[in-house]
Formats: C-alpha cells, sequence, structure tokens
C-alpha cells in the first residue's frame, strides 16, 4: 500500500526552531524592527501599497499589468489551470511578448514561471501543455520552471498515485510580479481563483527593491527546479543536483545555499541603501541622504519577506510567526485565518498559552475546496471538522471560550481559501501589522511545502483602515462556532474519518 511508504514521513516533527529574542521597542510599530535580523527590511510609502478584495479585482489587476509589463514578468504559483480565463492569461503573455520583438530586437521582455511539478504535470492537459506554445514561439524570452521536491523519490515516486503524490510536499509559493509591481497573494492561476474563491491579495506598486528581491527568490528556487523544454521533456540546470535522481542531501545544501544567497543579498543591499531610513538608528543623516541623491519621502511602511522551505532547512517564517505569537501582550488582538484548519502544534500551544485575543476565521465544511471532491478527498471537510472540533474541545477544557474564538466563513457559490493575520496592539481599533501570502499555518506549510508572505508593518492610518476593512469584510460573513455547531447533521464525522485523521493531518 503507497501509505505504508509514507510511514517515514509519519515521524514526529524536527523540534521547533528557536525564536530570536525579540528587542521590542516601547511602542508603536517599532517594535516590530526585531524582524530585519532574519531578513531584508524594505521601506516604502503606504500610498504604494493596495489592498485588494475580491478574485474578479485580482485578475483583472494581473491581465493589465501583463498588457503593460516592458521589462519582465514573474509569476510562481502551485499551478496553472487549463480554463478559459487561464487562457486568457496565456494570451495576455503571448501578445505582450509579440509586441515587445516588435519594439525591440532581440526584445529586453523576459517571462519566468514557476510551478510545482506535480501539480503542472496532472492529466493530459494540464499547465505545462498550457504553456508550451509559449516556449516553442519565444524561447529566448519564456522560462518555465517546474519545482519537484526532493522528499518525493524512489518507491514512493513510482507507487504513490498521480493526486496522491501532491500530498508529499509542494511548491506553494504564489508572487505575480510586473516590471517593478508586486502583487503578493494566497491564489493560484486558476478559474475558481478570478472569480468565486475568496482569497487575499495586495498590490505592492513601483517598488524595485520589492521586485528585485522576489525575481532573484524565483530565479533562485526555478534554478534548483527542472526546466520546461519545448517537447515537454525537463532537464535540470546544467550543475544542479537532480531533485529525485540525485543525492537529496547535496541537492538540499545546494538549495539552501542558493536561496539564502538571494536573502542574505538583499539584507545587506537593504541596510546599505536605506540606512537613513531605519528606525531611529539611521547610519546617514536626512541632510547626507538628499545630498546622496535620495530624495524620496521618509517611509510610513515596512515590508519584511517571510520565506519558509524545511525541506532545505530554511524556517524564517515559522521563526518570526511563532515570536509575534509569543510577544503579543494581554489586551493584543490577533485576527488569523486559514482555508485549512489545521494549526501545527507549536502554532496551537501559543495561542492556547499566551494573553492575547483570538479570533480565527477558517472555512465551513460547505465553502471548503474540497467539499462534494469524489473519492477519499471527498472526505477531507470531514476530517477538517474533526480537527476543529477537537481543538473547540481544548479551548472549552481550558477556559478560554472567551479569550479564543472560532468562527466559519461561509457564502453561497463560494469557497474560502484566504489566510494571514492581523494584529491589533492593545489599545487599538486598528491592525498594525498583518502577515499576507501562500503559508496555511498548518503542518504542511511548517515541514512539506515552498512557501513565503511578506510582514506588512504600517504606521500609515489610511494604510491601516485598508487592512481593518479586509479584515472586517471576511469577518462578516461568517458565524461564531460553539457547540451547537457540531451537533448540526452537516457536522456529523464518519468513524473511520476520525481514525484516519491522526495519520494523515500531517499531509494536508
Amino acid at each position: 500500500s503507497p501509505w505504508l511508504l509514507l510511514a517515514p514521513l509519519l515521524s514526529p516533527a524536527v523540534p521547533q526552531a528557536t525564536s530570536p529574542p525579540c528587542c521590542l521597542c516601547p511602542e508603536g510599530v517599532h517594535r516590530f524592527q526585531w524582524i530585519r535580523s532574519l531578513v531584508p527590511e524594505f521601506g516604502v510609502c503606504s500610498s504604494h501599497v493596495r489592498v485588494l478584495s475580491s478574485p474578479a479585482e485580482f485578475f483583472q489587476l494581473m491581465k493589465g499589468q501583463i498588457k503593460v509589463a516592458k521589462r519582465r514578468v514573474v509569476m510562481a504559483s502551485l499551478y496553472l489551470g487549463t480554463g478559459p480565463l487561464e487562457q486568457e492569461l496565456v494570451d495576455c503573455l503571448e501578445s505582450t511578448l509579440e509586441e515587445s520583438l516588435e519594439a525591440k530586437f532581440p526584445s529586453d521582455l523576459k517571462v519566468s514561471i514557476l510551478l510545482d511539478f506535480t501539480r503542472g504535470s496532472r492529466g493530459k492537459k494540464n499547465s505545462r501543455t498550457m504553456l508550451l506554445p509559449l516556449l516553442q514561439r519565444f524561447p529566448e524570452q519564456v522560462r518555465v520552471s517546474l519545482f519537484h521536491t526532493p522528499d518525493l523519490r524512489g518507491l514512493l515516486r513510482l507507487l504513490v498515485p498521480e493526486r496522491f503524490n501532491e500530498t508529499i510536499g509542494l511548491q506553494h509559493i504564489k508572487v505575480y510580479l510586473f516590471d517593478n509591481s508586486v502583487i503578493l497573494s494566497g491564489a493560484n492561476l486558476s478559474d475558481s481563483y478570478f472569480t468565486n474563491r475568496q482569497d487575499r491579495y495586495v498590490f505592492l506598486q513601483d517598488c524595485a527593491e520589492i521586485a528585485d528581491f522576489f525575481t532573484e527568490l524565483v530565479d533562485a528556487v526555478g534554478d534548483v527546479s527542472l526546466q520546461l523544454q519545448g517537447d515537454n521533456t525537463v532537464q535540470v540546470v546544467d550543475g544542479m543536483v537532480h531533485p529525485y535522481k540525485g543525492d537529496r542531501a547535496a541537492y538540499c545544501k545546494a538549495a539552501n545555499k542558493r536561496v539564502m544567497d538571494v536573502i542574505h543579498s538583499a539584507r545587506t543591499r537593504q541596510q546599505m541603501l536605506h540606512a537613513q531610513t531605519f528606525h531611529g538608528d539611521s547610519l546617514l543623516t536626512q541632510e547626507e541622504a538628499a545630498a546622496a541623491g535620495d530624495r524620496r519621502p521618509a517611509p510610513d511602511t515596512w515590508i519584511y519577506p517571510l520565506i519558509q522551505m524545511k525541506p532545505f532547512e530554511i524556517q524564517i517564517d515559522e521563526i518570526v510567526t511563532e515570536t509575534l505569537l509569543t510577544e503579543a501582550e494581554r489586551g493584543a488582538r490577533v485576527y488569523l485565518t486559514t482555508g485549512y484548519f489545521n494549526l501545527t502544534q507549536a502554532y496551537m500551544d501559543l495561542v492556547l498559552g499566551t494573553r492575547a485575543e483570538y479570533q480565527i476565521l477558517l472555512a465551513s465544511p460547505e465553502v471548503n475546496g474540497f467539499f462534494g471532491a469524489k473519492g477519499v478527498a471527498g472526505a477531507i471537510p470531514a476530517a477538517y471538522v474533526h480537527i476543529e472540533r477537537q481543538f473547540y474541545s481544548e479551548v472549552c477544557s481550558l477556559g478560554q471560550q472567551e479569550r479564543v474564538q472560532l468562527q466559519e466563513y461561509w457564502r453561497r457559490g463560494w469557497t474560502f481559501h484566504a489566510k494571514g493575520l492581523w494584529l491589533y496592539l492593545a489599545g487599538s481599533s486598528l491592525p498594525c501589522l498583518t502577515l499576507i501570502g501562500s503559508p496555511n499555518f498548518g503542518y504542511r506549510s511548517v515541514h512539506r511545502d515552498l512557501e513565503a508572505q511578506i510582514a506588512i508593518v504600517t504606521e500609515s492610518r489610511s494604510l491601516q483602515q485598508q487592512l481593518h476593512q479586509e479584515q472586517e469584510q471576511l469577518y462578516l460573513r461568517s458565524g461564531v462556532v460553539s457547540s451547537a455547531t457540531f451537533e448540526q447533521p452537516s457536522r456529523q464525522v464518519k468513524l473511520w474519518v476520525k481514525m484516519v485523521t491522526p495519520l494523515i493531518k500531517n499531509f494536508f
């Protein structure tokens, strides 16, 4: 049985990473500057940050940005769907590439697309076949990289069937980049994410240094991935260890170095270029900065990219998230949302054992992406209900119902995929920090998949209001979970699902 082959992966998790000591500043958003000891800090003006609210807005913005791109389009996603809306995106890319060739030969425009190998290769018509025409027409301008987890190898790779093999590990980063503008999201490139699947999206407009960072990050993951060829075959980059045929330790070491080099070089670059924008310990005076030609307004918002790639022993996002949860003081409010409620034990312990108030938004079974699926996948919403009920029971047994509240999102005809966190400091009616990107706060996000999100820290009231409105709009479509919730017929979980869930919860 393929499940027996998964047994080695069911072993207990590696001990949790130790969080860095927090040198919290006494007040406001400056208390989060410790994050820059781990990753580059990008200071921007809040006017360059726009929170999107709907799938349609996300889709239209992407098409518009592709059409005006002159230098680069970089797209990292789990997969590209095969429907008419996805074809519209491909057609936009083709038109823009054609125009760039007509305007200048050789063209300056480069298109780089990073997807997951297993998900992108599923079925006869798939992400690969959708992108092949671009590769064949514009071989010098288009790169398609397919990440293959190093954990799916040998007998496991041969015997675990399609769809199930995706449980071992995925490329899960979602970044959409056009010249110097970036969309960070949890949304994939698929029709439901453009129409009726609720997610989160933030648009960073004209932020060149952030765009450079994510271009380099996607390039780094692309370099350790398989390269799609015009004949629909794949091959490794010259000199790179093969992800599942080569030595696993050597591959992971090379991948760690490639990704960490991007993080370290960007961090060094930001310290040198923007020392004058750091909070109160500037290396340059404002006059010296102006004399050096930097006349940009002082930033009121700071962006920190948080990367999690446990197969490569990179766990920055985990460290930062745990520290934020640990340091949230009494009176602070944390709004946490995930489409797949399956918190790691460490996150669960922090929610239950710390002082802040928590409102956790999750998908009701009817808006879970697996609701109504065929076969074993159709039981996944019930497994999430079982996990939710266990967590709720623990909240009640600890007498924490007032401090930790669960809410279920419901919207007719929609599914729910939003993930992230908003932090309201004690006494504040607006959030000063949000996490937004691909992680779900679950076991796979922390231990199996490649993930990226950003922490946005802002002292801008207008941006704080945008983030607050985003949070309110999501939570308005939810109902509070109580003991009566689990007595509903739709919340009844079959015995076999209860028995299997502890064995498979580390895979979803």
